[in-house]
């Protein structure tokens, strides 16, 4: 009923030949969002603790995280919510993108609510498995990529585009296709979920870097501009703009709820799914290497953990006792412990973030 009145809306508002206009739709993406975020944060925040579904902090993390004990969690629903209605209101719904990346945010999503789900209400420490997570991602990520690659009707739509060189392309074929379509969104899916540490940490970083991809999707899907810019031309893509745009408003107004110190946080839920949204997004405009330059900060959040991980295995297993290259990890732990405060390292990491993405959009332009 929800998707019929959608729709409705949808077809009735472009009647009006000025709501054509991808910008528009996308600038108007971009406010619902935020004020449906908004006006229904409150309540959300007021359901959530009235339900009892708070954070459990690790006791091994932090000691100044033993306080966010109890605060709120599976906030991230919020931001699927906005999302969702935001993109079936102004997205062109006859698009198969915008189906693609939007189902497959919501199925991540789903696993990430039952991974939260088990954690605060059935007190499940352990959660949904890795392996089951690991599971229902990867079966996510590599149907959205047999479908894009049987839907794909131009070279460039498989191609592996090189940043700052114009003519540097690497054909893939299908195995490498799907294989990387793989990696790009179970990779950034759980790289956004490892960051998702510290107050605003994650959350201010996706929409920055959604928003890049937004004006990425909008040269993709325009013949003369993809032209102009040397940038591959995808048929359809622009409409990914206005995702984006519903990312960055619903991503904002999370973020006023969760600015230190943080009265909700987006959990599983919300962290899994924003990853797995910004990969799909990527590789169907064909910026996957630009997504890593961008998200720099998600890529080596992830690493410092695999390193970490990686390092304390081989030497327990050598010399029978484990040694780390970081105080803690992720990365933001190893700063907390090093005497930064949790603000600090947020803000920090936001502002080499915003380096990124500035360096990320640059691409456009030198090839």
């Amino acid at each position: 009923m929800l998707l019929a009145l959608a729709q409705w809306l949808a077809e009735d508002v472009r009647t009006f030949s000025v709501f054509n206009y991808i910008t528009l739709r996308t600038m108007m993406a971009a406010m619902t969002s935020l004020i449906i975020s908004f006006m229904l944060g409150p309540w959300m925040i007021r359901k959530l603790t009235s339900m009892k579904i708070g954070q459990s902090v690790r006791t091994d993390g932090p000691q100044t995280h033993l306080v966010k004990a109890g605060t709120p969690t599976m906030g991230g629903a919020l931001i699927l919510a906005s999302v969702a209605i935001t993109t079936l209101l102004w997205g062109d719904l006859h698009n198969a993108y915008i189906w693609v990346v939007l189902l497959t945010t919501l199925g991540v999503g789903a696993i990430g609510w039952v991974d939260d789900y088990r954690k605060v209400v059935h007190r499940n420490p352990d959660g949904l498995s890795a392996k089951a997570k690991m599971f229902w991602q990867s079966l996510i990520a590599l149907a959205v990529g047999v479908f894009l690659w049987s839907h794909a009707t131009l070279p460039a739509q498989t191609e592996l585009i090189v940043p700052f060189f114009k003519h540097l392309v690497f054909p893939l074929g299908l195995f490498g296709f799907i294989a990387l379509v793989y990696l790009v969104i179970v990779g950034s899916s759980n790289a956004v979920n490892l960051t998702d540490g510290l107050d605003g940490l994650a959350i201010m970083p996706t929409v920055m870097v959604a928003s890049a991809l937004a004006v990425f999707a909008y040269v993709a899907g325009h013949a003369e501009f993809s032209k102009y810019l040397g940038e591959p031309a995808i048929p359809g893509a622009g409409e990914l703009a206005v995702f984006c745009a519903a990312i960055a408003g619903s991503g904002l107004a999370f973020l006023w709820f969760n600015a230190y110190p943080a009265e909700v946080f987006m959990g599983d839920v919300g962290a899994l799914s924003l990853g797995a949204a910004l990969g799909t997004v990527a590789v169907i405009i064909r910026q996957e290497l630009v997504l890593a330059i961008m998200g720099g900060v998600f890529v080596v959040e992830a690493v410092s953990v695999m390193l970490q991980v990686s390092w304390f295995k081989y030497t327990k297993k050598r010399y029978g006792k484990g040694k780390r290259i970081l105080l803690m990890a992720p990365l933001h732990h190893h700063f907390e412990q090093k005497g930064w405060k949790e603000t600090q390292v947020v803000v920090r990491f936001w502002i080499i973030t915003m380096m990124l993405v500035l360096i990320g959009l640059a691409t456009l332009k030198l090839r």
